[in-house]
Formats: C-alpha cells, structure tokens, sequence
C-alpha cells in the first residue's frame, strides 16, 4: 500500500491537506496531514468521503449521446470528440465563435484547470460569464476598503480575547477554523454568534443574536453609533490609517433605537455588543459568505469591516477580518480588481461576457450572435444558477449543449453530449486556498477510470482535431509526465517555490504576512483604510462609505410573506457530494426547515410533503419544524438536488448585488403549502 500527500481542490474554505492510502488504483484510507497547520485534524466528512466516490458506481466513466429521442447511448471517447469538434465548428461557422457559451464553475480548482481557456481563444473567442456565484461582492468591499484581500493566518484566531461570527456556520462549513475558535475559547475568549439561525456553531457560542435576515448592516451601524458615542474609537490609529472617518460619522451611523425597528435587535443588547466589541480588543471579525448574498450585500461587508477599523483591530496578533485571505493566490489573476469589471474593450477579440448572476436572462436577451451552443465544465448551473427554470429554458434553446462531468446532475440530465470528467486523484495538479496560506501540489495517484479525462486533454485534442495553432504550453500536452514539467515551468519566477519542495507537502506562499497588514500599508489611492472610497461610487455607483439600504424587492417576490434562505450544509459542497450513499447515510435527509409558528398555520407538520412557490417557480419538498428558526424564515439549503427534494434556486430571481457583479441569492420572498397526499 502506497502513501501520498494530497489536497481538496474542491470549492471550500479549508483546502484541506490529508494523506491517502492507495492499493490496487483504489483509495483505502484517508488520514491527517500535520503539515498543514490550518487542518491539521484531516478533512471533513466530505474529504473522508473520497474513498468512495473516486471510486464510485455512479461515476460516468464513457461518454454518453442523446439521440433524438431523449436517450443516452455510451459512445467511445473518440467519437465523442469528434462529435464535439463537428459540431462546433459547424456553428461557429454558420453563427460565429461566440454563438457558443463557456460556463465554467469552480467545482475543481488548480492551474492546469484554468489553462482550458487558451483553447476557447484560439478557437475565435466565445461567450463568458462575468461575476461569480460565490463571494464576489465581499471581495470588492474588502479590496475596495483594505486595498487587498488577505487576514492573519488561520491559528491566530486563537489569540483573540473576543471573536465575533457574523453570518458563518464554520462548525458545518469549516471546521477546522472551529478548532481554532474553541482554543480561543478555553482561553478565555468570549465568543458571540450573529446569525438569524441557531446553527451548530451558535451552540458552542456565549452568546446569540438573531437579526433579521438583509439588516446586518443596519446592527453594524449602529454598534459603531455606540462605539462612537462612549469613545471607545482607536483614535491614534484612526488618525494614522483610516481616510473618511469623519465621513462615515456624519453619513453612516444608525441610533440603536432606529436599528432595533430595522434588524429586531434590541437597542440595549446593541449597546451590550458594541461595548464588548469595543472593550474586548483584540477581536477577531469572521463573517461568512451568505452575509453578501443579498442586494445590499457589498455594504454591508463594508459596515462590519468598519467595526474592526475604527476599534484598531486590524494589523494585530488575535485581531482582523477574516473574509478571505488570498496570499496563497499567487498565480490567480482574481487578486486583480480588473478581473471583475467586464471590459468588452480589453476582452476582444478573446470574449464577450454576460452575467453569471443574472445567466438564464442574459441567455435569452444576448444577440449578434445569439447563444447556439453551451460547454460545461466544473460546473451545475441549472441547479446553482438563479432562477433555475429561467436557466433551464435559456439551455433549452441551444443546439448543442456539451457537460463534462462526472454523475448525472441536473446540468448533465440536459445536456446532448457528456464527456467524463477524471477525479482529484488522476491528474497531478497545484492549487491555493482563500483561507489557509498554503500553496499545494495534488499529485496523481491513480489511473483515470474507464475514458475518464482531464478538461485540459479534452481541449488539447480537440485543438488538434480542429487545426487550431495554439503556442506551445499554454495547454499542457496529455499524460502526468508532461503535466509535471508544465507545472514546473509555470511556477518558475515565483519566488520561494519548487514542485520538488511541493511534493513534499503544503508550502506556506511566498512573502507571507503571518499578521495581515502588520505594516499598515495599504493599496488604496490613499494608502490608508478607506471608510470613504471614491472608487466604489466610480466603479459601482454606490456610496462611498458604509449604509444600510433595505433589500431590493425582487420581480417575483412581491405579496409573498416568507422570507427565504438557502445556505450551505456540512454534507454538501454546493451540489457536490450529496449523492454519495456515505453522505446519505450520515446526514438528515433534505428538507425544508420551518419554524414552529408558521408550520401551525399551514396545518403542517415533519414529513409532511409540501409546495414552496413564488414567482419564480416551485420545488416540492419535506416538512421539517424546527426551533432553531425564527417566524417568517424559511430555510431550503443550497445544493440539494431536484430529484431529492431541492432545487433552492427555482425560487430565487436572477439578481446582482450592489457590487461585485455577485448574485443576490438570498432574500426572496415565498409562500408554502401542503400537499395532499
């Protein structure tokens, strides 16, 4: 039995390190890698779980053609490949090379992963996607106010006196930064939960708060209105490295008594929180993803960044704002602001983009050419993607519809031509991380299964079969060797890196800041932390220091009286791995979460199948009531597939946040009902 050091490439925070034993092309056993010192305890049950699904039956493994009558017949590699390229060369050629949409999620990460788009530029330019479903938003307010995105390494959460989780669930969704909080805790550290949820991290928490979901800017406000008011400010470091405090005292802040009627907090458990917030240095802030998933979600990262600001926490051992932290990040173009502002200018003649966000819409409304064929890669987005039925009429309108993948999600059901995707462990690989600082190489430690097949090699022949002269390396040449040699030439010139040191183990990334902004160096126009920035109301029109604005009422929300929420679980990564028969068996089955009050209403109780709908669309689910909601809020998570029960997204509209090109997925509004049986 062999053993390797590996890394998930997987959309999560940790990026979690583990060791894997393998024997006869099979994953045995999945173990702790101590290395890495942000998850040293080993994965997740998600991580543990690769044991079967490297492995699994439901794995497409040959690719698979729909005939006319709707059925799929398995075809050879070969000929699928052939298939594709006529296809698209016969499109390109009747509409133009843009008449094709390249949807390309973040399913797998990694270097050779992102060298797929050399392909679609020498094959004329095609149709993008701007934006991301992820964290966009957040990005922008971070990077628009610090000037980067970065924070302390992950460990020094556990010198904080005080940690505030503002929106996260980490014992779910990262638990690993939970081990860290909890030394916080036997510390000493007063831990405080901000969340409309009791969620499981809320249990181990002193203390609760439950604002009403959209207004955590409006309770961010008005803490900084107390903080302000009983001089609790850092005003030696405000003077040094904040620009516009002046301006955001004057514009921004919110009485706590005008917050309570906003957020349903009330103004005296506003005040207790701001005076330990500003008595409790140093504090660590770590707000989650869901926080700018709303229309308003740009500002209100910005309101509780503006708590660490003007309290002094930033730049200091136990302090910070852990939104995400890119200095692992060293290849990725997405530390560039640039990359979020589609440029039809500077992306010609490469691309012409439409919004991820808003995707079934932009489908319809692009012409000149319109959308004639879509490729898929790492990616569900007619599961993930809002306004799912949009998306799903958007798709149906294509010609040509190619998914590479690797089971049969709701995407793949659509598409005319799948083409299997290899696993982690079958093509060497090197990937960063958004929260921990280490940059790490995935080896290969297996032989793909059946005609299994990297993005990279699928795009490698079919520009051979194709004619396409694409300069050599940009895509590495198929087999584990060449991808070896490709990635050692492309790391080349970063300092501190070598592929024989990453084959040992998770390197932390080169010019590291243990503490984040220590020096207090700042890449805004005005070197400082800027609480009033020109930029976002240049780049985004909108205001330049921190506010509160109520949700944006979504076209078809209106009169519907529930609000909506559909956040992450700690079975799923988005829709990845739920359909594991090892997730199924130790996880709740899906269901929609209701509170109580609103299920007595509705004469309905657990097990009970019921419809949610609004104007977007409908999903018939499972009952389940809970206390841990509040009345008024119905919980559906994200990722859970149609044939299970879910479907979130048929009930969210197509909407971007205020900036960031993001998508406001939270928010909605809908209505449910029982259905009889």
């Amino acid at each position: 039995m062999n053993e390797f050091i590996t890394a998930c490439p997987r959309n999560c925070y940790s990026t979690c390190s583990f060791r894997v034993q393998v024997e006869n092309n099979r994953i045995k056993r999945v173990l702790p890698c101590k290395e890495n010192l942000a998850t040293p305890e080993g994965p997740c049950i998600k991580g543990l779980s690769y044991i079967e699904r490297s492995a699994s039956e439901k794995r497409i493994v040959h690719p698979l053609l729909k005939s006319v009558n709707g059925n799929l017949t398995q075809i050879s590699m070969i000929k699928a490949l052939n298939i594709a390229c006529e296809k698209l060369l016969s499109i390109r050629e009747r509409y133009g090379s843009r008449s094709l949409l390249w949807y390309r999620g973040s399913g797998k990460s990694g270097l050779i992963n992102d060298s797929t788009s050399s392909f679609w530029k020498y094959f004329g330019g095609v149709t993008t996607t701007y934006g991301n479903l992820c964290w966009p938003a957040g990005l922008e307010a971070v990077r628009m106010t610090l000037g980067s995105v970065m924070h302390n390494v992950p460990w020094d959460i556990q010198n904080a006196r005080t940690v505030i989780i503002w929106g996260k669930n980490p014992a779910e969704t990262n638990i690993q930064e939970m081990a860290f909080i909890e030394k916080a805790r036997s510390s000493g550290a007063i831990i405080i939960v901000i969340d409309p949820r009791r969620t499981p991290t809320a249990d181990k928490a002193d203390i609760l708060y439950r604002p009403v979901p959209g207004t955590d800017a409006a309770l961010a406000l008005s803490i900084a209105y107390v903080i302000i008011e009983e001089h609790l400010t850092a005003d030696e470091f405000i003077n040094k490295n904040i620009h516009g405090f002046k301006e955001f005292r004057e514009n921004s802040l919110i009485k706590p008594e005008d917050a309570e009627k906003i957020c349903g907090i009330p103004s005296n458990e506003i005040r207790r929180l701001a005076l330990i917030i500003g008595k409790g240095a140093p504090v660590t802030f770590i707000p989650g993803y869901g926080l700018q998933r709303y229309t308003n979600g740009g500002q209100t990262i910005r309101a509780i960044l503006s708590l660490a600001a003007i309290t002094g926490n930033i730049g200091k051992k136990g302090a910070g704002f852990n939104y995400a932290n890119l200095q692992s990040y060293v290849f990725d173009t997405l530390k560039e602001p640039v990359s979020y502002y589609p440029d039809p200018v500077a992306d010609l003649p490469f691309r012409r983009t439409i919004s991820m966000a808003r995707l079934g819409k932009a489908i319809l409304e692009t012409h000149d050419p319109e959308i004639k064929a879509i490729w898929v890669e790492r990616g569900n987005p007619l599961l993930q993607s809002p306004d799912s039925d949009l998306v799903a009429k958007a798709f149906s309108r294509s010609e040509f519809i190619v998914v590479v993948e690797q089971f049969m999600t709701d995407t793949a059901k659509a598409a005319d031509l799948i083409l299997p995707a290899i696993d982690i462990f079958e093509q060497p690989d090197i990937i960063g991380s958004y929260w921990s600082p280490y940059v790490q190489f995935k080896p290969a430690i297996l032989e793909p299964l059946g005609e299994c097949m990297a993005e990279s090699d699928i795009c490698y022949n079919l520009a051979g079969l194709m004619g396409l002269k694409i300069p050599e390396g940009e895509i590495p040449a198929p087999g584990n060797m060449n991808a070896e040699a490709w990635l050692e030439k492309r790391i080349k010139g970063f300092s501190g890196l070598k592929l024989s040191d990453l084959k040992k183990g998770p390197v932390l990334a080169p010019g590291l800041k243990h503490i984040a902004y220590d020096d207090f160096i700042f890449a805004t126009p005005s070197g400082k932390i800027e609480l009033f920035s020109e930029r976002i109301r240049e780049l985004w029109g909108s205001s330049p220091f921190p506010v509160y604005s109520p949700l944006k009422q979504k076209e078809n929300d209106r009169g519907y009286p529930l609000l909506f929420l559909s956040p992450n679980t700690s079975s799923r990564i988005h829709s990845q791995f739920g359909n594991l028969d090892v997730i199924k068996a130790n996880s709740e089955k899906p269901a929609a979460e209701i509170s109580a009050a609103d299920a007595n209403a509705r004469g309905i109780v657990t097990g009970d199948k019921i419809r949610l709908y609004n104007g977007s669309g409908s999903v018939i689910t499972t009952a389940r009531i809970t206390g841990r909601l509040t009345q008024g809020i119905v919980v559906l998570h994200n990722g859970i597939w149609k044939e299970e029960g879910g479907g979130s997204n048929f009930l969210t509209d197509g909407e971007e946040t205020d900036i960031g090109f993001g998508a406001a997925f939270h928010g909605g509004r809908i209505e449910m009902e029982k259905l009889l049986s």
